[in-house]
């Protein structure tokens, strides 16, 4: 099997040739040049699909150094790969990854003696709407999106970058997913920073063919001939994987202290999840098998062999908790500036805490996940309290419960 992604995204899913960012990207090109060449940066979470898209991105302006932290191993490797592969940039002499997690103490030394870094970025986050299962699967969301994010900034603080970048998702606009209700509790931890640290954060619609994402799962179950599953009544904004590393290299750079961008998509342009798996099987030469349950999806998976015409799918209503049939990038209550640029909102309203507020919210959060009275319920109870535009949709039902 073999298909070209950037095509296929570009031809049925962005349904645009060029990049959505690249008019901003050109006619900022000397701030950005200005922004990045001759720096130091530091890319935590940097093997990911948006991380490394933004390692691309940032690499055709010229830094002088570019250190790479990320949990992934393999990916990091794949990563040195590509970027050695590649011809549109030239990677800097001063290139060095690590497979660390940035709480580590060893990032700690990495941060004091090999700083100090003028552009740091973090990627290190849960993403996954399915992250959320109990109370453990919840504590470990907090722990990454939010605690970890306050450690990395105090230690930011002690050498402070000349840009700070930490993405975010849309999710975290009125949240009913506990993930997106972590992310909404980072962007309070963050920008309780941005008086004193340069900070900026980027809420954008889904990366098609991200790692780990339903489309990308769509290659694996392909080469394993095993059958394809979505939900059919699902509309999702979407950006191509170079463009997820424009937005948030547009972001870092050219945002002032506070500020969170998001993509200017209009409604029409979303995209059902239904319609790209009709198209995804149609370009590898199938036509679709429409099964009525899984069961008989995973029958009629274990047939396929090199001669099928067909290819078994199981589209199903979704039910699964955290689930939101629309995407939003922000609220009625955000103060919102649509003039900057030409393909991106900039909220400008979004620093609402102090530290003081940051602090006694953690720690009630802290007590609660170290106490032995926990529940799913408990923490999202007590997330509410800070994010008040936080409602949880609880069905009962996980995505992990699902092909």
């Amino acid at each position: 099997m073999f298909i070209n992604l950037q095509q296929f995204i570009s031809q049925h899913i962005t349904k645009r040739e060029r990049s959505f960012f690249i008019k901003d990207i050109e006619e900022n090109h000397d701030k950005l040049s200005s922004a990045i060449q001759n720096k130091s940066v530091l890319v935590i979470g940097g093997a990911g699909t948006i991380g490394s898209s933004f390692i691309r991105a940032v690499l055709k302006f010229n830094p002088s150094s570019l250190y790479v932290v990320d949990i992934n191993e393999n990916g990091l490797t794949e990563l040195t790969r590509d970027l050695r592969s590649s011809t549109d940039f030239k990677v800097p002499d001063a290139y060095k990854t690590y497979p660390i997690n940035f709480s580590d103490k060893v990032f700690k030394k990495i941060f004091k003696n090999e700083g100090p870094f003028d552009i740091v970025a973090n990627f290190a986050a849960h993403k996954h709407v399915r992250s959320e299962k109990d109370h453990y699967s919840i504590e470990a969301m907090i722990d990454n999106n939010a605690f970890k994010a306050k450690s990395l900034l105090d230690l930011l603080s002690t050498n402070p970058p000349e840009k700070f970048f930490c993405v975010s998702t849309d999710k975290a606009t009125n949240p009913v997913n506990v993930m997106g209700a972590t992310k909404k509790l980072m962007e309070e931890v963050i920008m309780s920073y941005a008086n004193t640290l340069p900070i900026t954060t980027a809420r954008f619609a889904n990366v098609a063919f991200s790692n780990g994402s339903l489309l990308y799962g769509y290659l694996e179950r392909m080469l394993k001939r095993q059958p394809l599953s979505c939900p059919s009544d699902v509309k999702r904004f979407f950006v191509s994987p170079e463009e997820s590393g424009q937005i948030c290299m547009l972001a870092c750079m050219l945002g002032e202290s506070g500020d969170i961008f998001f993509p200017k998509l209009k409604e029409s342009q979303m995209e059902n999840f239904k319609d790209i798996t009709d198209k995804f099987i149609e370009s590898q030469g199938y036509s679709i098998d429409l099964c009525s349950s899984e069961a008989e999806a995973k029958e009629k998976g274990l047939l396929l062999g090199d001669n099928n015409t067909s290819y078994p799918v199981y589209y199903f209503k979704t039910n699964t908790s955290g689930e939101k049939l629309f995407e939003e990038f922000y609220a009625e209550k955000d103060l919102v500036n649509l003039e900057a640029f030409k393909s991106l909102g900039v909220i400008k309203n979004s620093v609402k805490k102090s530290k003081s507020e940051i602090n006694e919210m953690i720690q009630a959060l802290q007590e609660l996940m170290d106490s032995d009275n926990i529940s799913k319920a408990k923490i999202v109870n007590l997330i509410s309290e800070f994010i008040p535009d936080f409602m949880h949709v609880e069905t009962g039902v996980s995505l992990d419960e699902k092909m």
